[in-house]
C-alpha cells in the first residue's frame, strides 16, 4: 500500500523572486529542482537540518527543466550527496545540464535580437559560470510516462509538458497527486509580470493536459508566480486554487495571443520604444515592466510567437 509523503518546501533568494525546490520526504528522499550554485549549501543543508535530515540522504534530484535557476544547484547538490543521488531531467533539456554554452546559445538564438546588447553575451557567459555549479551527464534521461521508485511504495510520475521549454515535465506524487511544474504554469509571470514560454502551442495544450488529465490536488511552482492583480500564489495550492491557476494561465496566453497575432500580422515594426518590434503587444496588455531584466519572458514569448506565425520583426 503506498504511503503518504509529506513535501518540505525549500525557499532560495535568488535577484527578484525566489527560487523554489522542494523535499519530497519518501524512503528515498527526493529534491525537485536546485537552484544555483550557491541554493544546497546556503539554502538547503540547513533548511533540511531543521527537519532533522541531512543532505546525503538525498537519493533522488528531480530537474524540471533546463533552466539555470532550476538546475544550476545540481552538481553542487549531487556532490554533497556523495554522487549517488540519480539526477532525472528530459532528454529535450538534457544539454542545459550537460553543457554551460547551451544557455548562451539560446540566448543569442532568440532575446538577443531583441534586446540588441552588445555585452549580452559575455553578460551571460558570466551568468552561467556564477549560476551553474558544474556541467554533469544526467544519470537518468526522461523523456514523460516513466515510474520512479521512491521506495516504500512511493512512486512518482513524469509527465512531459512542453511550452515553457521543450523539455518541461511534472513530477507527479503517485495517489496524493501533489504535483511539482517548475515553470511550466506562468499565470501572469513572476517578477516580471508577464508570462514566459517558448512555444505557444505546446505551452497551451500543456496546461489544459495539465488541468484536465492530470489535475492537481495540490500544485507546486518553482516561484511566487502572481495573479493578474499581482497577488504572489501560495507554496503548494490546493485544487481548487489550481484550477483556477491553470484556466487564468490559459485565459492570459489568450490574450497574449491575439496582441501577438495582431502585432504580427500588421508588421512589427522598429521604433525607440523598449518593446519593440512588439510595442503594440505591451500597449494592448498594459504592460509596463522593463523587458530587458532577465529573464526577459516578454522577448522570450514574442519570439515564440513570431516563429509560431512566421512573420519576420
Amino acid at each position: 500500500m503506498t504511503q503518504n509523503v509529506t513535501i518540505h518546501p525549500l525557499v532560495s533568494p535568488w535577484g527578484r523572486f525566489g527560487l523554489y525546490s522542494f523535499f519530497i520526504d519518501a524512503p528515498e528522499p527526493a529534491i525537485v529542482d536546485t537552484g544555483i550554485t550557491t541554493s544546497p549549501a546556503e539554502g538547503m543543508v540547513p533548511e533540511l537540518a531543521k527537519l532533522g535530515r541531512s543532505i546525503e540522504e538525498v537519493k533522488w534530484i528531480l530537474l524540471t527543466h533546463g533552466h539555470i535557476d532550476h538546475l544550476g544547484g545540481a552538481h553542487a547538490l549531487w556532490e554533497l550527496t556523495g554522487r549517488q543521488a540519480q539526477v532525472v531531467i528530459h532528454e529535450a533539456d538534457a544539454d542545459f545540464l550537460r553543457f554551460r554554452r547551451v544557455h548562451v546559445d539560446e540566448f543569442l538564438a532568440g532575446r538577443q535580437q531583441y534586446i540588441q546588447d552588445p555585452e549580452g553575451e559575455a553578460r551571460q557567459l558570466a551568468a552561467t559560470a556564477q549560476a551553474i555549479s558544474g556541467e554533469m551527464e544526467p544519470t537518468m534521461v526522461v523523456t514523460g510516462g516513466e515510474t520512479l521508485s521512491l521506495g516504500g511504495g512511493v512512486t512518482v510520475s513524469v509527465h512531459h509538458i512542453p511550452g515553457h521549454t521543450e523539455g518541461s515535465v511534472a513530477y507527479v506524487v503517485d495517489g496524493q497527486d501533489d504535483v511539482f511544474v517548475g515553470d511550466a504554469v506562468q499565470v501572469h509571470g513572476a517578477a516580471n509580470h508577464f508570462p514566459g514560454y517558448v512555444d505557444p502551442v505546446a505551452y497551451r495544450r500543456s496546461l489544459e493536459y495539465l488541468r484536465d488529465e492530470v489535475r492537481p490536488q495540490r500544485l507546486y511552482l518553482g516561484h511566487p508566480y502572481r495573479t493578474t492583480e499581482g497577488v504572489p500564489f501560495e507554496i503548494g495550492m490546493d485544487a481548487a486554487t489550481a484550477r483556477a491557476a491553470l484556466q487564468e494561465s490559459l485565459d492570459i496566453e489568450a490574450r497574449v495571443d491575439a496582441a501577438a497575432r495582431r502585432c504580427l500580422e500588421a508588421g512589427p515594426v522598429q521604433t525607440d520604444s523598449p518593446y519593440s518590434p512588439f510595442a503594440s503587444v505591451a500597449e494592448e496588455l498594459g504592460y509596463t515592466g522593463d523587458p530587458t531584466l532577465e529573464p526577459s519572458p516578454f522577448f522570450t514569448t514574442m519570439h515564440g510567437y513570431r516563429t509560431l506565425y512566421g512573420r519576420g520583426a
